[in-house]
């Protein structure tokens, strides 16, 4: 599609949306910004750019004036003039397809329900020692509208891309695409499994030779997928016959049964969980990256900001953010990759998930669990269903984390890992995790 003159209606204004009216506009296009709220926090002067407002009211009434509509990713594809438009015919695109249709240069699409921030950033520390003008983009929180225009046919894109961006996908296919894992989660938006699964796999959907999927063998639904394309495998568990495999404390790389296999990197000593590790190094081949930039790429990797992220060590106890784990599979992992005794911090806002796996995680690992927010009263039945008594609520974070002080023994662990999204109490894990990093700085200054 050429922009020029063409009425492009762009829903939700936040940093994809703003970024997509922007470039929509430099390319010509007549763009009408829309958004519930009535105050937007602006990265540029709207008028300037030339946008037409229509804030503060659903854009139900005037979307059949236009030839596209590009939505936020918060935005349900479920919602009435959204099934209007496709009603008339107009196209309904997302951020990342509007800027995959104009992007000059290969593109790693990463998705999955946990690590798909991790991932996604150590693949682009290793791929920028191959190619310094890869660029890390998508989901991760800069939009790849706001890039595309400075990319080139020798470029790198490392998207991380998630289920709600997926479903708007129409003619996305990246070169190298990865669904790390799929456990229960956003039940809330997807209604059932099956549609969550379906949401995912439309990351490889468009997908033909030469492209490459990049599958986890160790888990039951990706290891179902059938992808239309060369698949390589990555697994803890298992010495693949090809694939990359974790095997003697190491991952080893075999990706053609006519050569030998390949010692990529020691695990030990690595904080990095092996999953992503795994993941990472098997993107990175698939992009014939060369061993020692992967193994340099994973040895510099830093742990990203609200994922297991150590705040401070206050009178012998360590206090971690975790605030990313927005689901009970990553809060499970949480636990069981901490081997100090944890006071645990959870709760918040209810996306219809099942948190029995997450409380019967909690045996031997477990001392205390502080609850906030909105699934707090489903939490504790579940607890109480499974036999768990050691639990409290909280009013606030605030209020959690100075319980959590006060009970916290020295060598044990404080671990803020909601296993809930934040919507109920916080804009997004972003903010929650900054409120909980805010409040131990605090504590740590009070000692």
């Amino acid at each position: 599609m050429h922009f020029d003159e063409k009425k492009v209606l762009v829903c939700g204004m936040a940093r994809s949306g703003q970024a997509a009216a922007a470039l929509l506009t430099s390319l010509g296009a007549t763009v009408t910004a829309q958004d519930l709220r009535e105050h937007i926090d602006w990265a540029y002067d709207p008028v300037k750019m030339g946008l037409t407002l229509y804030l503060g009211h659903n854009p139900d009434e005037i979307v059949g004036d236009f030839d596209l509509v590009v939505i936020s990713p918060g935005l349900s594809i479920y919602l009435p003039f959204i099934e209007k438009a496709k009603n008339l015919g107009i196209p309904i695109w997302g951020e990342s397809e509007l800027a995959f249709r104009l992007c000059p240069c290969p593109v790693i699409g990463i998705t999955g329900t946990n690590g798909k921030t991790t991932v996604t950033t150590i693949v682009g520390e290793i791929l920028a020692r191959h190619n310094p003008k890869t660029v890390v983009a998508g989901n991760i929180g800069i939009p790849l509208t706001s890039l595309v225009q400075d990319l080139t046919a020798d470029s790198m894109v490392v998207a991380e891309i998630s289920s709600f961006q997926l479903e708007t996908a129409v003619n996305f296919r990246p070169n190298i695409s990865a669904v790390l894992n799929m456990t229960e989660d956003h039940l809330d938006r997807h209604k059932d499994m099956e549609t969550y699964i379906e949401m995912k796999s439309r990351i490889f959907a468009n997908q033909r030779h030469p492209d490459i999927a990049v599958l986890n063998y160790d888990n039951p639904i990706t290891r179902a997928m059938k992808p239309d394309c060369r698949v390589i495998w990555f697994s803890e568990s298992t010495a693949l016959p090809v694939g990359v495999y974790k095997r003697d404390g190491s991952i080893y790389a075999r990706l053609d049964t006519n050569k030998d296999e390949q010692h990529i990197i020691s695990l030990d000593g690595l904080t990095i969980m092996h999953e992503n590790a795994l993941a990472a190094t098997a993107l990175a081949l698939s992009a014939k990256v060369p061993v020692e930039h992967i193994a340099d790429g994973i040895k510099a990797f830093k742990d990203v900001a609200h994922r297991r992220e150590l705040i401070a060590n206050i009178g012998g106890v360590d206090y971690f953010n975790d605030s990313k784990a927005t689901n009970t599979d990553a809060a499970i992992k949480a636990i069981l990759s901490t081997t100090k005794p944890i006071v645990l911090i959870g709760g918040g806002y209810d996306k219809g998930a099942d948190f029995t796996p997450w409380v019967k995680a909690f045996a031997g690992k477990v001392t205390r669990l502080i609850l906030i927010g909105q699934t707090a009263t489903q939490i504790i039945d579940t607890c109480q269903a499974n036999g768990f008594t050691a639990y409290e609520q909280a009013g606030s974070l605030q209020e959690a984390v100075e319980r959590a002080a006060q009970v916290a023994e020295p060598g044990q662990v404080v671990l803020f890992s909601p296993a809930c999204a934040s919507f109920d109490m916080f804009r997004d894990y972003e903010e929650r995790g900054d409120v909980f990093r805010q409040i131990v700085q605090a504590l740590k200054k009070e000692v």
